[in-house]
């Protein structure tokens, strides 16, 4: 059965860090992409930053400078690590996975950054 385990959320002070996690599970094949999405209340849910199997990166603007990417995509893993956390960063931030023409997604993890 095909999953993604997120873990990593939690409540932090505003400047503060945190570091995301995600593993793909029971997806046999090759992942092209994988990258996090966050949905604030209110709001759409929006790309936070993605990596492929090459190593390339993209982060949205809000992010760039504070967010990193990382992780193997092979090896079905991806980090999301978040500094200088923001009151505006409080989202559910899903892991999401790319592959042949399937996109699938994790449960989300809470991340509230408190002023």
């Amino acid at each position: 059965q095909v999953q993604l385990v997120e873990s990593g959320g939690g409540l932090v002070q505003a400047g503060g860090s945190l570091r995301l996690s995600c593993a793909a599970s029971g997806i046999i094949f090759s992942i092209s992409t994988m990258g996090w999405y966050r949905q604030a209340p209110g709001k759409q849910r929006e790309l936070v930053a993605v990596i492929t199997s090459g190593g390339s990166t993209n982060y949205a603007d809000s992010v760039k400078g504070r967010f990193t990417i990382s992780g193997d995509v092979a090896k079905k893993m991806v980090y999301l690590q978040m500094n200088a956390l923001k009151p505006e960063d409080t989202a559910v931030y899903y892991c999401n996975a790319a592959y042949r023409s399937i996109r699938v997604w994790g449960q989300g993890t809470q991340v509230t950054v408190s002023s």
